[in-house]
Formats: C-alpha cells, structure tokens, sequence
C-alpha cells in the first residue's frame, strides 16, 4: 500500500524485499502425495509451528532453521512467516473488518492499557478506499461494535441450520451476522494483483527481491535515517542503499527486530513491549440431526456467519474486559473422526451416518497489550545470514482464558437450542501467535515517552521512519487486522508524501 500511495504520487520508490517473486505457473511442481517421502504430510521436526504446512507447501514458509527465534520454556509461541513478494496477504482468509471505538477507545471504557490517538472517525475515509479496491463484501448491520463499510452488498439467504443459530441468538439478544470478506479479483485478493500493479504502472518503484535487511543507520550529524545495509540472501553479497526516506512494512515482528538490532528509534523504552495478538482454538464441534444419514443439502448445511462482539458493550461481564467474536460455519462435507469416540467398525458407522452435518464454532478474541509481553534481541543466537534473531516473551492470562471458557460456554448455549448435538468442546485457547495475528511493539501515541510512533507511523524520535505494518498497534479488538493495517499504511503515506512535498522530511 505504501508503494503504490507514494508512487502514485510521484515519489520514486525502491522496494527491497526479503523473498522471491512467486509465479506459480512455472515454480510449481504437481506431484502425486505416493510420490512423497512423507506423503504430503509435515515432515516430523520441520515448521513445528506453522500449522497450516505440510509436504506439498513446505517451501512457502520460512524455514524456522534457516530463520529462528527464540521463546521461554513452556511458553511457546506460533510465529508463521512468509518470504515472497505478496507475503501473506498472499494466504490470508480474507476476513475484512473494520475496528470499532470499543476498540479505538477501549481504555475510556475499562481504564486499561492505553486509548489510540485516533477514532473510527478519523479512519473511516480509508477504510472505505481500502474496502473498494480489494472488494469486500458484507450487509449493513447498523451494529456500533461492528463498523459498517463500503460494501459489496452480501444478501444471500441464510441456509436452514444457520438460521434456527440466528433465531436462538435473537432470542438471547446476540447478533448473529453475516460475515464480511474480500473478494479480490480473479480468485485472488492480495498486494500483487490489487496494490503492487499500480506501483509499478507509475515507472516510480524499482522492487529487488532476495535480500534481507541487516540494519539500519542514521546520520550522526541529523540523526535521520540515511542508509539501509542488506545481504542478498542468494549469493550472501552485502550491500547497502541511501534514500531520503525509509518506510519498513516487514511485519510487526521483522520491523521491530530490525529496528531493535539498529538500536534506533527507542528513546521511550517500550520498542518490542506490549506485544498482542488474538485468542483462537476455542470452540465447539456439532452436528445437525436433520441432515445425518444422507439427508443433507445445501438448502440445509452450506453457510458461514458471525457474531461480532457482544460482551461489554452495554453490561460488564463479570471476569474478563474487552470481548470476542465467534466464527460460525456448515457444511456438507465429511466429519473429523476425532470428533467421535469411537473406533473400527462403530467409528466407521458413526462417520457414514453424520458426514455432511457438522456445524463448528470457533473464538476470535481480543488478547490485552501487558508491557512484560515483549520481544527483544537473542545475542546468543543468528539466523543464517548471522543477524541476531528474536526472543518471544509472551503469554495469555486469566482475562484471556475466562473468555475463552465464556465463548464456549455461550457458543453451547446457542448450539443446544438450535437443536444441535454437541459433539465436542475445547477451552483451551492454541499458543499465542497462532491467530497469526502478532501485533503492537512499536505502538503509537501522541506521548513520545510513552509510544514510538506518532498517529501518522511516523517515528517520534526519527522524523523520516515510518512503520506502516501491524507493529503500531495499540490494542488489538477481536477483529482481523488486514483492513487497519491497509487503511493505516495508506493514510501515513499520504501524511507522508505531504511532508516531502512541504520539505518537512
């Protein structure tokens, strides 16, 4: 977004990005899973924590030896990476949504943590830019804690199972909602086809791929930001590139690993502090009786939707602040066995009978921003090209926990009276970094002793840094982060060029 925002307006632009470009078509290679050592599953010991590889995609990933990071025993923590030009806008599940004033001004409301120096309001115009160019769709549900937008309207029917949900949630005044995505153009929705296109359209923006930045450096007379040191990660060259301005989009953790190993930008202390994601892997599994034994239908199973948050709002609930949202979804499709308690012959039976009834429900919630959850530099470890890598320190809390034991307590409660048999619940959230989420560490604020960026990511201490990624967040909501951090990135970046064009940066 920055690349496209600044070129567009007439600024040259020089793009170096840690991975390759990816072109399916000729990078590729189809085989069938017999063919595989493992037989397309994860390679036991290989990306323990990215859940979502196995032997066929593995190579998408960064490989956690080549690139590691480091965490406390018994703590661990999920931290999945993407090296390729699109990163994992290249893989996200398109969620789009907007964050709400609960979230912008959480602490007005329960007095912890901190407010952004910003509204809804003061975002809203490029939430709406945002929304247009990658296509969202969604309906207009007039909820204050589940901001409408600039919509491709979503009016769908419910299918039956998702309806008797919705009516046992109206009758208990919870909304169940449909839910809101991009759309994207050709099946793809993502910075290479909706972002970079433009970009490069302008002749403005020079991209290298393959080269990891190694640090950062500031002129000792300014004190600005002149100079970027980088290796080619191919051929293990080092080299470096002076520019005017920087503007660091790595991701909440890169960004905040880069600028911690360039010892810059942190006169206030709390770089890499207040580290937050979201709380996922609560949930339950059901079935819908109705649509066993061969009786299911599309009519009947195939719908999704989505209870925005609705804790907190008007009532206090009574051991944890903030709130969570739950992702609902059916289907026709067969049933994970490990949802029955059954095996050989009866496990069999049990899978013929209910595939084609599932109904799941799953926790999306807001993780409080702690100063002692932080990461910081892990001397005593590099990755390969010998840049000192990152340790995690993290975990979730009491807050954390009761919401989750709250969403599916609820979750039951809305299951069962929808007539649902309930197969099987979990409490227990997954580790942190598994919403795939991370963000803060580099947060902003109108005090320079409390934050290290100002409303417009823009580095109090260095007036010509800018960090447009996920890193300056100050709380995180239940909600996705894609649609903030785009609409963020795009309003530095206007912000940005106009200061270049005044001669402020």
């Amino acid at each position: 977004m920055a690349a496209k925002i600044l070129t567009e307006k007439g600024i040259s632009c020089l793009m170096l990005n840690a991975g390759p470009i990816a072109e399916v078509h000729k990078d590729t290679d189809v085989r069938q899973a017999y063919t595989l050592p493992y037989r397309g599953f994860k390679q036991p010991g290989r990306l323990p924590h990215v859940f979502q590889s196995n032997e066929f995609n593995a190579n998408t990933w960064v490989d956690e030896k080549e690139v590691p990071y480091t965490y406390r025993p018994g703590d661990p923590y999920n931290w999945v990476r993407v090296r390729l030009f699109g990163g994992r806008s290249l893989f996200w599940s398109r969620q789009s949504f907007r964050l709400s004033d609960y979230e912008f001004k959480a602490k007005s409301r329960d007095g912890f943590g901190e407010d952004w120096p910003l509204s809804l309001a003061d975002l809203a115009p490029y939430y709406s830019r945002v929304e247009a160019i990658f296509r969202v769709t969604g309906h207009m549900d007039g909820l204050a804690q589940y901001p409408d937008g600039n919509f491709i309207p979503d009016d769908s029917p419910w299918c039956g199972c998702m309806q008797r949900f919705r009516t046992a949630g109206a009758q208990r005044g919870i909304a169940v909602c449909k839910p809101r995505a991009a759309l994207g153009v050709d099946g793809l929705a993502s910075s290479i086809n909706l972002l970079l296109p433009d970009a490069l359209a302008t002749g403005k923006l020079q991209a290298i791929p393959n080269v990891v930045v190694r640090e950062l450096r500031a002129d000792r007379k300014t004190g600005l930001v002149s100079e970027a040191y980088f290796v080619d990660r191919l051929t293990r060259r080092e080299m470096s590139v002076k520019a005017r301005v920087v503007v660091l989009a790595a991701g909440t953790l890169e960004s905040t690993r880069l600028l911690l190993n360039s010892k810059l930008a942190n006169s206030s202390g709390v770089m890499g502090h207040y580290l937050i994601d979201q709380v996922y892997g609560a949930g339950l599994v059901c079935s819908v009786p109705e649509a066993r034994d061969g009786k299911t239908s599309r009519e009947l199973m195939e719908g999704s939707a989505l209870i925005p948050r609705f804790r907190n709002i008007n009532t206090k609930a009574k051991n944890f602040i903030r709130g969570y949202a739950l992702n609902c979804y059916s289907g026709t499709h067969a049933m994970d066995p490990r949802n029955f308690k059954a095996y050989g012959r009866e496990l069999k039976e049990k899978l013929d009978s209910y595939s084609g009834s599932g109904f799941s429900v799953g926790i999306m919630g807001e993780v409080l921003a702690h100063y002692e959850h932080h990461v910081s530099i892990d001397k005593t470890t590099v990755d390969a090209w010998n840049i000192p890598v990152l340790h995690v320190d993290t975990r979730y809390t009491d807050n954390e926990f009761n919401m989750a034991r709250d969403a599916v307590d609820t979750a039951s409660e809305l299951a069962e009276a929808a007539g649902f048999e309930i197969l099987a619940k979990n409490y227990d959230p997954n580790p942190p970094g598994y919403s795939i989420h991370e963000l803060g560490t580099c947060r902003m604020g109108n005090d320079a002793k409390s934050s290290v960026l100002n409303p417009w990511c823009q580095s109090h201490d260095i007036r010509n840094l800018f960090v447009v990624d996920g890193a300056s967040f100050v709380s995180c909501g239940w909600q996705n982060p894609t649609m903030t951090i785009l609409a963020l990135a795009m309003r530095a970046s206007e912000h940005l060029a106009e200061e270049m064009r005044m001669g402020n940066v």
